[in-house]
């Protein structure tokens, strides 16, 4: 039975801060467990965190509500952050006032804050747990036993090769 992971995501979008900005942060939070991220973001000193912190508490949100809603069993306490990406929005062109009645353009940057939130992979499950030792053990031992047979085989015939070379050039 193959087990299928499910993910829950939430988005803000066209927020006021940079993607660069916003990357920072999000590089912090990636591949770390949800409890973890949040208590990462609640004490990072960028003005992006608690935006962060607002879309991924929305991200475990959603996944608690939909894991209620379509029957799934979810250990909420079990996911982590899969996905932490912030995307480049549109662009406000704005114009700023130059010397000698000229003006300079500027763009303010938006980004959109993508967070994913997934359930760490389960090992398959054997019927028992019994058989599933005795066939790892099993296998471990033969693979150990062919690797030491093969490296044995090998050093005998490098020497006899090296006491005939040497016999050769004598």
């Amino acid at each position: 039975m193959q087990y299928e992971t499910q993910e829950f995501r939430a988005e803000a979008k066209f927020q006021r801060v940079s993607p660069q900005k916003a990357k920072l942060v999000l590089d912090l939070i990636k591949g770390r467990r949800v409890e973890d991220a949040l208590q990462t973001v609640a004490f990072t000193k960028k003005r992006v965190a608690p935006l962060v912190e607002k879309v991924l508490r929305s991200a475990l949100e959603n996944a608690n509500y939909l894991s209620e809603e379509r029957g799934l069993n979810i250990d909420v306490d079990n996911l982590y952050v899969k996905m932490a990406v912030a995307n480049e929005g549109p662009r406000l062109k704005r114009i700023r006032p130059a010397p000698m009645g000229r003006a300079f353009r500027y763009q303010r940057r938006m980004s959109n804050v993508l967070i994913t939130v997934a359930e760490k992979k389960r090992p398959e499950l054997a019927k028992t747990v019994g058989e599933e030792s005795e066939a790892g053990g099993k296998g471990k031992k033969t693979a150990a036993k062919k690797s030491s047979l093969s490296k044995r085989a090998v050093k005998p015939a490098a020497a006899k090769k090296k006491t005939a070379a040497n016999k050769s050039a004598k």
